[in-house]
């Protein structure tokens, strides 16, 4: 089997370069039984482990310190994960990028779904962010597709500056859920969560118009001369002809059997004549 064409992975986050070492560094001193799987599906657990927390917050507050840990854990498994199979040349590109995604779908559902539970954030918001993200995770995995590049961030952000702004708010949390607003009040993660959802939508649709103008630059309309007309009426016309030419040849071989019975019934009449 062919190798797969590795795609150009695009991370220019504010912490990119920095994370980057070290996780490079991490990788290095990983035990040899500890492999990228492992990391995984510990920053899976993890993640689910941050949506229970966030449930049980308005409850017993200091599950929001857990919250917080969980994510910090989750950012071990998840961006060390690739790392390592990279340093260590175990790189599987399809499974790799296939169940990041996968796992990364069901985590925004369990954080989202937890801090509802929680009562942190009401229904409406929370069902328009999460949407908001699952578009732009749609377009993201397309352009992948398409274009061969993989965008981890947008305008200075990634996954990794999201939780730290995760984090500050959830430590808000612990004074206070609500947020007053000229005069009006909100819970805090109602107002996250939209302006969230609200710059999801901007970057989907700058990134949309702008990987199809470069799919439409390297896959243009052909250009038909004027005087050329189009595909369809030049197979239309070159079938109108054959066809006349098949009528005047049907036409041509009915004229030559009348001919044929005429000839043959003269030489009858003449054969009766002679008798």
């Amino acid at each position: 089997m062919a190798t797969p064409q590795r795609e150009i992975r695009v991370h220019g986050s504010l912490l990119a370069a920095a994370e980057k070492r070290l996780l490079i560094r991490m990788a290095g001193a990983m035990p040899g039984r500890v492999n990228s799987d492992h990391l995984t599906a510990l920053g899976a657990v993890a993640m689910l482990g941050s949506g229970v927390c966030y449930a049980a917050g308005a409850r017993w507050p200091p599950a929001l310190l857990l919250a917080i840990l969980c994510l910090a854990i989750n950012w071990f498994g998840d961006s060390l994960d690739g790392t390592l199979a990279r340093v260590r040349r175990h790189e599987r590109p399809r499974y790799g990028f296939y169940l990041d995604h996968v796992l990364d779908a069901v985590g925004m559902l369990l954080l989202v779904g937890g801090l509802l539970a929680g009562g942190f954030v009401t229904i409406v918001p929370a069902a328009v962010f999460a949407i908001a993200y699952y578009l732009l995770t749609i377009e993201i995995a397309l352009a992948t597709h398409a274009l061969g590049t993989f965008r981890i961030s947008y305008w200075k952000f990634g996954p990794t500056e999201l939780r730290i702004l995760l984090a500050i708010g959830t430590l808000q949390l612990l004074n206070s859920p609500w947020s007053t607003i000229a005069g009006h009040r909100f819970l805090l993660f109602d107002i996250g969560l939209t302006a969230g959802a609200l710059g999801i939508v901007a970057t989907f649709i700058v990134s949309a118009v702008s990987n199809t103008r470069k799919l439409y630059a390297l896959e243009p309309l052909p250009i038909l001369p004027a005087d050329q007309p189009p595909l369809k009426l030049r197979r239309s016309a070159g079938a109108l002809a054959k066809a006349e030419a098949g009528s005047h040849t049907k036409e041509g071989a009915g004229s030559h059997k009348n001919s044929a019975r005429q000839t043959r019934g003269f030489r009858l009449q003449a054969k009766e004549a002679t008798r």
